[in-house]
């Protein structure tokens, strides 16, 4: 008996494994407040001692304290991430290559850039419709993509997260999932930011989000450079492809970057890769190579001092020529002398068999009025949003989220009962919202207040139909299952400064509250001098 309460195995355990597993179990769920009683019933032998257990405490049961993960939460938070991603990744939608072609040929998609003095507006559209805009002298100042040797300002550990100055004003924030631990050189200790960034050290780092009000830019030490056809990741050992491309394409793609990848890097294969030959990607490899070998010379050098700028993207216009325009536009229609002499040459460096869709535009009138684009974006700066067969969307942003309302409005269907007349709007209605989400660039959490519907089978048609009309959006975006309440949560990553920021100014009166409050109570109905003047 002594043996086993030390948790040694006693010489009989093979002869009587199950007293011996009973006797352990015993003794691991006594606790302190156990107490041993000398004797027992009374058909009990001598000597019998009877253990009985104490009351359990409400901390065994169900705990009041604060939890804690093991280790990093926001390692944790990525890990889980990844893994949800893993899971979705093997339930994957495999594309045929004839679904991948009907895909292409059932939108035709032109880009029309417009330049005026010294702004350029870029809108893509999908069979004459608006589907994104971009502005260049509003978004030039993105710092999005850029690397700098920053200089670390303060480390928290609570927080895990570093401030990092990198010249730009305003501290940005180095989050611990976002810390390059290979380069961190721990040897061995454990992954906290604490342990591998101290104030004063430098640090290369790259912007992944714009400040946004109070908050500074979000930053990564985890570098990755774009290129036309493929994102260089140096340091990386993984080689991603886009799931948006067939398997047969992915396949052919696999086996060009077998041999030709560099041992230490990685590289994820954009969607534009389609049909890219050997030597184009070839080129692109050893271009980016040649690039990230300039910035980590420069950061290594003793002449530059933290912070300083090592890495610009380039200008909106060729950026987003380099990212959107692709196989699947027919056409690029140009507006401008410096904007066509831009475009075209970036197009004939990096993509001459897409010269031959490049158009200079010779109409007298302007080029955004003769595609009805300028009324488009005037419609998408309202709050409501009309759909074609007399429903509506309510859309409005919030603090930490936006939400859209859908409405049957003046659609009441024709025949049928009010399920499918529900349904039905709710499917026209998930089209506009991934249009809007794109055009208007709507960013973070997003939860739609779809129609309720009764019919289990419905709601799984209409979830359906918006991760269909999603596939179009090249940003990053996530959606969940319906709540119990009908909502749909999603999330998004923004790509610019978005539609209504670009176009809009905060009201001085309201600041940006939409209400005037006043000292003594309103009488509704009353005229306000100062609220009919008022419209923000």
């Amino acid at each position: 008996e002594a043996d086993t309460e030390e948790g040694q195995e006693p010489e009989e355990s093979e002869e009587e494994p199950e007293e011996v597993t009973s006797r352990r179990r015993r003794r691991r769920r006594r606790g302190e407040s156990d107490l041993e009683l000398e004797g027992g019933l009374d058909t009990d032998p001598p000597g019998t001692v009877t253990r009985v257990r104490g009351p359990r405490t409400p901390s065994e049961t169900t705990s009041n304290r604060v939890q804690s993960v093991k280790g990093s939460t926001r390692l944790e938070a990525k890990k889980q991430r990844r893994r949800e991603s893993r899971e979705s990744g093997r339930r994957r939608h495999v594309i045929t290559e004839a679904e991948f072609l009907a895909r292409r040929e059932s939108v035709d998609r032109q880009m029309v850039v417009r330049q005026k003095e010294d702004r350029i507006q870029i809108a893509v559209l999908e069979d004459g419709v608006l589907a994104e805009h971009f502005v260049s002298k509003t978004q030039q100042d993105s710092l999005i993509g850029n690397v700098y040797l920053g200089k670390v300002q303060n480390v928290l550990p609570s927080m895990e997260a570093a401030f990092v100055d990198i010249g730009r004003g305003r501290n940005a924030v180095l989050y611990a999932g976002e810390v390059n631990w290979d380069a961190a050189g721990l040897d061995g200790a454990p992954r906290r930011i604490e342990n591998a960034l101290k104030s004063g050290d430098s640090v290369l780092v790259q912007v992944t989000k714009d400040p946004v009000g109070h908050k500074g830019a979000r930053l990564t030490s985890q570098i990755s450079l774009p290129g036309r056809y493929l994102v260089y990741v140096p340091g990386g050992s993984m080689t991603g492809i886009s799931r948006k491309l067939p398997d047969v394409e992915r396949n052919r793609l696999k086996r060009i970057l077998k041999d030709r990848l560099p041992a230490d890097a990685g590289v994820i294969v954009r969607t534009a890769a389609e049909g890219a030959s050997e030597e184009e990607l070839t080129h692109d490899i050893n271009r980016l190579r040649a690039q990230w070998d300039a910035i980590r010379n420069q950061a290594t050098s003793t002449k530059v001092l933290a912070p300083e700028l090592l890495y610009a993207e380039p200008d909106l216009t060729i950026k987003v020529v380099r990212d959107v325009f692709n196989e699947d536009f027919s056409k690029l229609i140009v507006s401008g002398e410096d904007a066509w002499d831009t475009i075209e040459a970036y197009v004939t460096y990096v993509a001459p068999d897409l010269l031959g869709r490049l158009e200079r535009y010779q109409g007298e009138s302007d080029v955004f009025a003769e595609w009805r684009i300028d009324e488009q974006i005037h419609k998408a700066l309202d709050r409501k949003v009309f759909l074609p067969s007399g429903g509506s969307l309510v859309i409005d942003r919030t603090e930490a989220m936006t939400v859209i309302d859908v409405n049957t409005g003046k659609f009441t269907g024709s025949g049928g009962n009010l399920e499918e007349t529900v349904t039905k709007n709710n499917l026209e209605a998930a089209e506009e919202i991934v249009r809007q989400l794109r055009l208007r660039d709507v960013g973070g959490i997003i939860v739609i207040d779809f129609i309720d519907m009764v019919l289990e089978s419905n709601r799984d048609l209409v979830l359906r139909r918006l991760v269909e009309c999603l596939g179009r959006d090249r940003t990053k975006h996530q959606v969940a299952e319906v709540t119990s309440l009908g909502l749909v949560q999603m999330t998004r990553k923004r790509m610019g400064t978005g539609l209504l920021e670009v176009f809009s100014e905060t009201c001085e009166v309201c600041g940006g509250r939409g209400v005037i409050t006043h000292e003594e109570p309103v009488e509704k109905g009353r005229s306000q001098g100062s609220t009919s003047e008022h419209q923000p």
